[in-house]
């Protein structure tokens, strides 16, 4: 057995936890890799909808197990608040779930630094979260963070103060304080005092050895779904850096977040939306400042589901997705929200770029100032959201699809006409 992946081939919001959750009849264990709560995977069904920021979208399948990966960051406050949101649907969450004992905490005092930093870059803001997801990851690479597994050692607190008290006297440096901000509308004190009673209310939830527990599930015969979160194009290698996340979002990060080896990855499904939108500052060749861009906001409901931002919103970049599709090795292409596009008489499709009077296919070191190169195709006026099978999409949309798979010769193999799981039409997907 080999583990599937399913990651965002674009800057983030491309759908991703619709499609697991369609997915996950299919699969035994669904494993988030990586990214922490700047993460907004958003699940929709019989008139209920769901934000999931660290759980694993296959939680509503009783069936399958979900676990929190080694490379993931928690903030057990905003895990807690998740947990709790989905029991008053009725669900029993805590016995489906694993964390991983190296998944590293997000401390309260990561999201002061976090606001402290973005606030000191003044107009060169990278448009972060501020959930505190720079300032843990750097902690974990300088060997100084702390662990879900070290809650439950004896000297944990002691740990954890001496951590605090790190950051605390970094924030003062730079002239700031714990009372400088708030976090979700409280003083610093009380959400501390939250956040350790948090990670009270998850102690009772398994934890595992991701890399253990991945490799006897796969022995044992279970299929596993990997989730990504964010997207390709926010990759912290790969991505519009330094405009990108602090982890790795293409395929090579489910090595590394989980501890399976490359030979075990199996088929990589790319999520795609039929059009572009990104959250945040940074590059954006195909970006829309007019009604366009306003009517794609407004139809598809461009608000960004953790931070609650106006999406940027532009058409879809071809270049930039054969990018994608070359660094994930994608076998196939799950294309969302391509009903946003109804109406519109003619659509713009990026193919490639124009900087400085050069012709670029490829994306260049930075992507700064690129001008996009646009093919102009015949739109289609039908709803989409009403349809039920392939043989009932317009030709124009046909059409649309398969300049998709030409330009980056993988299949479309499933199509997301709507938020609800019910509106999912497969195309030559087994």
């Amino acid at each position: 057995m080999k583990v599937d992946v399913l990651l965002g081939l674009q800057w983030g919001d491309e759908g991703k936890g619709k499609i697991v959750d369609v997915l996950t009849p299919r699969y035994d264990v669904i494993a988030r890799f990586q990214g922490g709560p700047n993460a907004g995977h958003t699940i929709e069904w019989d008139g209920h909808k769901v934000v999931l920021h660290t759980i694993p979208s296959g939680v509503l399948n009783p069936k399958a197990i979900n676990l929190i990966g080694s490379g993931v960051i928690i903030d057990a406050q905003i895990l807690k608040k998740e947990i709790e949101k989905l029991a008053s649907f009725g669900m029993e969450v805590k016995s489906r779930l694993r964390i991983a004992r190296k998944a590293h905490l997000i401390l309260p005092t990561h999201r002061l630094l976090d606001a402290t930093l973005e606030k000191s870059r003044g107009e060169a803001k990278i448009g972060s979260t501020l959930k505190g997801i720079g300032p843990t990851y750097t902690d974990k690479i300088a060997r100084q963070g702390i662990r879900m597994g070290d809650v439950i050692q004896p000297d944990f607190i002691k740990r954890y103060e001496h951590a605090k008290n790190a950051h605390i006297r970094t924030i003062s440096a730079m002239g700031e304080s714990t009372a400088s901000f708030l976090l979700d509308g409280i003083s610093f004190d009380e959400y501390e005092k939250q956040w350790l009673d948090a990670l009270k209310f998850l102690s009772d939830i398994e934890q595992v050895d991701s890399e253990y527990f991945i490799h006897q599930q796969l022995s044992a015969g279970k299929r596993v779904l990997a989730e990504g979160a964010q997207g390709t194009l926010l990759d912290v290698d790969f991505g519009s850096y330094p405009f990108v996340t602090s982890s790795n979002t293409v395929t090579a990060g489910v090595c590394t977040g989980l501890g399976i080896a490359p030979s075990l990855v199996g088929n990589v499904f790319g999520i795609v939306k039929a059009y572009c939108t990104r959250v945040g500052s940074g590059p954006f060749p195909t970006e829309l400042f007019n009604e366009t861009g306003d009517t794609l906001r407004r139809n598809g409901n461009e608000f960004g589901s953790t931070t609650g931002r106006p999406r940027r919103c532009g058409w879809l970049d071809l270049a930039a997705l054969k990018y994608s599709v070359m660094i994930n090795g994608v076998t196939h292409i799950f294309l969302t929200k391509p009903d946003v596009l109804s109406g519109f008489d003619q659509i713009a499709v990026a193919t490639s770029y124009q900087r400085d009077g050069a012709s670029l296919t490829e994306l260049p070191y930075d992507h700064e100032n690129l001008t996009p190169v646009l093919e102009w195709r015949k739109g289609w006026s039908e709803d989409l959201t009403k349809l039920l099978d392939v043989d009932q999409f317009p030709i124009e949309f046909t059409d649309y699809i398969k300049f998709i798979e030409d330009f980056t010769c993988v299949p479309v193999s499933i199509v997301s006409v709507g938020p609800d799981r019910e509106q999912t039409i497969f195309r030559d997907f087994e």
